[in-house]
């Protein structure tokens, strides 16, 4: 199994002091818990992308290049780069540069995103959200596999024989799809045949189970291999300490500073108390065993072998916060990694192969 950290550079008060950080401090808090992680032993480290309060994670191949130049093994990812809002040819050219610069440590999750207010940022409606990510996603998957492009695209200006610089350093790079309450995400990943990341956070497992489910069914139909399935799978919170007692104790002040949050910003709460968070939620809170035992209860619903935890403190004091991830890289992760198998692929820089080197000129409309 491998394992992520990742951000969504949440940037509102501290859950218990209060708090609110300036930008420039939440900033470099990033880039501390990236080099953190790369320390410890992560496999990667992902960075969200929002474009609406409470977040400040706009640009992330900008903070994704910052950490590439700090780091040197840790594979970088997106969580998740909304490809419904985004120009896919500027997308490319971001993504194809940082990959360059990071040695082709780049591994994207891409997904419509989600909120009505960056949706009216970019004037783009629940009605066309989903078709403009399947257009995005193919225009851009085919930017990334030919020399020169030509597609007759809906939602941006047709490409004829365009070049688009520079050419890619992984060929092709990996994409992930990111998937939480809907089967669009699921369908496209399934069609060609890319690993799947369930957001698996929100919600007890089984409506992300039910969308896994979905997702080997249309892997099957669209005739790929079994065994070349990938699953990833999210967890709604993080911490290890030596005992249960003192791991839910040391959480409370950060959960009920959530929850207090939620009920504030007139947010749905799905999880009333803390014990019921720590049983029904993915959250992996308590001992080392107690979270090993966690990851295979979902591991044998949703069969994931990735998986991410969250790298910000969100509430836990500094020495808490790289206890646990400590703890859980020495106790919990070790022992995952012997018992739960890789993604059937290589953790490292994708290498050309005849089928994604291939120029093709063909025009196309592109399927949304």
């Amino acid at each position: 199994m491998k394992f992520l950290a990742i951000t969504l550079i949440v940037h509102r008060p501290d859950p218990v002091t209060g708090v609110r950080k300036p930008t420039q401090d939440r900033f470099r808090e990033v880039l501390d818990n990236a080099l953190l992680a790369e320390e410890l032993g992560f496999d990667g480290f992902g960075v969200g992308e929002r474009h609406e309060r409470p977040f400040i994670s706009s640009s992330p191949p900008v903070v994704l290049s910052h950490i590439a130049a700090l780091t040197r093994r840790i594979r970088l990812f997106t969580a998740v780069t909304t490809l419904s809002l985004l120009d896919p040819v500027r997308a490319y050219e971001d993504y194809a540069t940082l990959d360059h610069l990071s040695g082709g440590r780049l591994e994207l999750i891409i997904g419509k995103g989600n909120g009505a207010a960056q949706r009216e940022l970019f004037h783009v409606t629940p009605e066309d959200q989903w078709a403009r990510n399947a257009e995005s996603y193919e225009v851009f998957r085919r930017i990334w596999r030919n020399g020169k492009v030509t597609a007759a695209t809906r939602f941006r200006p047709e490409l004829t024989d365009a070049e688009v610089w520079p050419r890619p350093y992984q060929q092709p790079v990996r994409v992930w799809h990111g998937s939480a309450t809907s089967k669009e995400s699921v369908d496209l990943a399934a069609r060609y045949g890319d690993p799947l990341f369930s957001a698996n956070v929100t919600h007890p497992i089984e409506p992300y189970a039910e969308l896994i489910d979905h997702y080997r069914e249309r892997w099957e139909h669209h005739g790929h291999d079994p065994a070349a399935l990938a699953v990833g799978a999210g967890s709604a919170g993080l911490h290890v300490a030596r005992t249960s007692q003192e791991a839910v104790e040391a959480y409370r002040p950060v959960f009920e500073g959530t929850l207090a949050f939620q009920r504030q910003a007139g947010l749905p709460v799905v999880f009333e108390t803390l014990e019921d968070f720590v049983e029904r939620s993915s959250a992996l809170i308590g001992s080392p065993q107690q979270v090993i035992d966690k990851v295979h209860r979902y591991h044998e619903r949703l069969g994931h072998t990735t998986l991410h935890v969250q790298a910000d403190a969100s509430g836990l004091d500094d020495t808490r916060h790289r206890d646990s991830l400590e703890l859980f890289q020495s106790e919990v992760a070790s022992v995952l990694r012997k018992d739960i198998p890789d993604p059937p692929f290589d953790w490292g820089p994708v290498l050309p192969t005849a089928s994604t080197t291939t120029p093709s000129t063909t025009e196309e409309p592109v399927r949304a």
